[in-house]
């Protein structure tokens, strides 16, 4: 079975940072893009940040400068560092992932797998 676990989220204050983990299992992950996307109570969710296949990446408006994603193939795990977080970055977070295709989608509706969230809360 192909399995998605993020882990990493936690309580942070303003300004801080966290570092969020996306382990892939029942998968080779070198064909797979992954994204981040977060949902926040009330709210639709929403794309963070996405690296393809071959190693490019987009970033939501919101957190760009900010959040750094990258992937280790190897490894097979997929990282969000995330710096000078803001209390409307609290969402729960999750990772995904699609099969490569010849168009780099960061929109959820084309992600197929996905991971059960990880809790991130920027509170003073």
């Amino acid at each position: 079975q192909l399995r998605l676990v993020e882990s990493g989220g936690g309580l942070v204050q303003p300004g801080g940072s966290l570092r969020l983990s996306c382990a892939a299992s029942g998968f080779t992950l070198d064909y797979y893009d992954i994204g981040w996307f977060r949902q926040a109570p009330g709210k639709e969710r929403e794309g963070v940040s996405c690296i393809s296949s071959g190693g490019s990446t987009k970033y939501a408006e919101s957190v760009k400068g900010r959040f750094i994603i990258s992937r280790d193939n190897a490894k097979k795990t997929v990282s969000l560092e995330m710096n000078s977080l803001k209390p409307e970055d609290t969402a729960v977070y999750y990772c995904a992932a699609r099969p490569y295709s010849d168009y780099f989608w960061c929109h959820l509706d084309e992600y197929s797998y996905w991971g059960q969230g990880t809790q991130v809360t920027v509170s003073s």
